[in-house]
């Protein structure tokens, strides 16, 4: 990862990051427009995802959906080949018991030319050019934790003079696994 930073106005850093992998596994380019402490300001390039929608509880929801999508990426597809996995996996709330989860599909990724899903609830999606503001944190990922973590950005969010358009979205990087101290997690809000 390369990192460039200087200061600017009211404290914030800016930088330009060029966001490749994480523990070799390819994650989507951003560039950071503004940071404090954990908190970012990011500028996301467009990207093709596969998602699914998923109802229940967050956390079945999250596990059904990577069940679902780690099934398409290791052969459950029309073609039977596997796709290389990509980070994080993604879970945004659709409406009160609703989420979507996705998988960043490798770059250079085309809808037209990757094998078809052989599970028809999985969908092609573009997603961006966007904006997002984001919180970095390590730990575990429970759903208070993820809430607390949300509010903690929303208000940083609003602090900045940002609008939220849609959010929160979470972000997780490593398997349960890994140490929780190790563990990288996001969660994030579009703004305009």
């Amino acid at each position: 990862m390369r990192v460039l930073a200087f200061a600017v106005a009211g404290g914030l850093m800016a930088a330009a990051v060029s966001a490749e992998t994480h523990k070799g596994y390819e994650t989507p380019p951003y560039s950071v427009e503004a940071a404090e402490g954990a908190m970012e300001l990011r500028r996301y390039g467009a990207h093709l995802v596969a998602e699914v929608t998923v109802a229940g509880s967050r956390e079945a929801a999250i596990n059904t959906g990577f069940r679902m999508l780690a099934g398409y990426i290791f052969g459950g597809n029309a073609k039977g080949e596997s796709i290389a996995m990509t980070v994080p996996v993604a879970q945004s709330a659709v409406a009160e018991g609703t989420w979507t989860v996705r998988f960043m599909m490798p770059g250079g990724s085309d809808a037209a030319t990757l094998p078809q899903p052989g599970d028809d609830r999985i969908r092609f999606v573009t997603v961006g050019p966007e904006r997002q503001t984001a919180l970095r944190f390590s730990g575990l990922r429970g759903t208070e934790t993820l809430q607390a973590r949300a509010d903690e950005l929303r208000a940083w969010t609003t602090a900045q003079g940002l609008t939220i358009t849609t959010g929160p979205h979470f972000y997780f990087y490593d398997g349960p696994m890994t140490l929780p101290w190790m563990r990288r997690n996001e969660v994030a809000f579009t703004v305009q």
